[in-house]
Formats: C-alpha cells, sequence, structure tokens
C-alpha cells in the first residue's frame, strides 16, 4: 500500500460542550494521511484535490459548529423542537442552545475527544474519495503554545459567514507587552480570567434571571442570515462585553483595560483567534 500525508492541511476552530468546563472553545490541527493504490497518474490522491476535498469536507463538518456528545446523560432535548437542547452540568447550572441545524454536529459519544471527532471525518471523507483510497486517517492536535492561552467562545451575529453561529469558539494565545516588555504575569491574569469562558455582547442580551436552581443566568439571542440563534448559560461562564465580539474589538478591549489600570504605560496586545491569526491593539 501506498500513502501521502499532508500536515497542517486546516484549522479547526469549534466549539463543545463537557461536563465539567461548560462551553469550551477549541483549535485543533488537522493532519491527514490517505493509504491505497496509486491511480493512473501515479498518485494515491492528486495534491492540487487535496484542500479542494478534504480540507472542504473538515471544515464543513465541525469548522465553526458546536460538537455535541450524543451520550451524555445530561442531555436532554424534545422532539418537537430538535433544534432546541439543554444541557445540564456536572458542577451544577445548565446551558440551552437553539439555532440552525448546520451550526451543530452529533456526536456519537459521551465526551468529546479528537479521536471521536477524527472517526468522524473519516467516515466522512471515505464516501467522497476515489476508489484507489482504501484507508483514511486524520490526526487532530492542538497547536504547541509557550505561553499563556485561554479558550473562548462566542457568536458574531453580523458576520455573513459561519462566525455568526452563536456557540463556535478558539483556543487562542495571548501576548502583552508593557513598556517594550512582555508581561507574562498579565498574559496568565487574562488567560486565568477567560479560562473557558463565553465572551457575549450587551446588545445580544434578551433576559437576566436567576433559575429555581439558585444559579443566575444570562440569555442571549439574534436572528443572522442562517436563522435564529438563542443560548442561556449561567453568568458566572459569561465574560460581557459593550461591543461586539470581533478579535480586533477583543484585543482592544483587554488593552483599554490595562491602559486604565497602568495610564503612565504603553500596552500592545496581541490577541490571537485560535491558531496564527488574530489582532493587534495598542495604547500609548
Amino acid at each position: 500500500m501506498n500513502h501521502l500525508f499532508v500536515d497542517n492541511l486546516t484549522v479547526i476552530d469549534f466549539a463543545y460542550l463537557d461536563p465539567s468546563r461548560g462551553l469550551v472553545g477549541e483549535s485543533w490541527i488537522a493532519d491527514v494521511v490517505l493509504g491505497g493504490e496509486l491511480d493512473d497518474q501515479g498518485m494515491v490522491f492528486d495534491f492540487s484535490l487535496v484542500k479542494r476535498t478534504i480540507k472542504r469536507v473538515i471544515d464543513e463538518r465541525v469548522d465553526h459548529r458546536l460538537v455535541i456528545p450524543r451520550g451524555y446523560q445530561g442531555l436532554h432535548w424534545n422532539e418537537e423542537t430538535p433544534d432546541t437542547f439543554l444541557w445540564d452540568l456536572a458542577g451544577g447550572g445548565r446551558i440551552e442552545h437553539r439555532s440552525p441545524d448546520e451550526a451543530v454536529v452529533w456526536l456519537s459519544s459521551d465526551r468529546v475527544l479528537p479521536s471521536a471527532v477524527a472517526a468522524l471525518l473519516e467516515k466522512e471523507l471515505k464516501a467522497v474519495l476515489p476508489a484507489n483510497v482504501t484507508t483514511v486517517e486524520i490526526s487532530l492536535r492542538e497547536d504547541v503554545i509557550e505561553g499563556a492561552y485561554y479558550h473562548y467562545v462566542h457568536g458574531l451575529k453580523k458576520h455573513l459567514g459561519n462566525c455568526q453561529r452563536i456557540a463556535h469558539g478558539h483556543r487562542s494565545p495571548i501576548r502583552i507587552d508593557r513598556n517594550g516588555h512582555r508581561d507574562y504575569d498579565l498574559e496568565r491574569r487574562w488567560a486565568k480570567l477567560w479560562q473557558d469562558i463565553y465572551v457575549g455582547t450587551e446588545e445580544d442580551v434578551t433576559r437576566r434571571y436567576v433559575g429555581e436552581d439558585g444559579f443566575a443566568y444570562i440569555t442571549f439571542e439574534y436572528e443572522a442570515n442562517q436563522g435564529e440563534f438563542a443560548l442561556t448559560l449561567p453568568e458566572s461562564r459569561v465574560y460581557m462585553l459593550a461591543t461586539d465580539t470581533t478579535v480586533e474589538l477583543i484585543a482592544a478591549h483587554i488593552a483599554d483595560e490595562l491602559k486604565a489600570e497602568f495610564p503612565e504605560d504603553e500596552i500592545r496586545v496581541k490577541a490571537y483567534e485560535g491558531v496564527g491569526k488574530g489582532a493587534i491593539a495598542a495604547r500609548v
């Protein structure tokens, strides 16, 4: 058997539900290995088709979606409203989510693990690849980050693409320079503050209330061109912005907060949105 590999084929930015951590933003790098017989061109699969076919399937199936482990016992939904589900958290509290079908992906397991998501993608790819490709191996891995990082989830209702989905996310490094020198303590502080956080905007809040379980909740709702979205989660798992939550505005917010704390200092914030991209904000 012959093998073809493509490392760093794509980055999947998505969110998933975890019994303890709640709503988690994640970024996984996808590596692919194809095995099979050589075709008439002497290839297992044409490299020029890799991104056109394989990357497209991976991106369309998982990227910018909420991954839901169907086997978790704390999951509840009603067949009459299949676009809505309720998720009981292990430590108390709950998360409620409503969206069009294309904003979620259901996983046949009780937890979201790279191996389970990879198995789903491998099955999808086998159905669209030519017959000479007999094996598909997907490896999903986190980027190696030197320094502080956080997992955050958000939704951008004004975005015309898939970022409008109310629960997608990223695993993101952050770099903070203060007076021209990197400040690791401030980076760690913000990473801790935004550990497994939902970054919401006041404009999307439709309700704040205390549930029968004693937890304070926030509900976000909006309509975008893909449909209607709604998300309710414990207030303790939310960080609110007065603006929208694009990475440009996130970087600006952090820079503004630090400038207010250190008014005499020069602040530079490099906030990532997943792997290898993001925004820079400076305050002098």
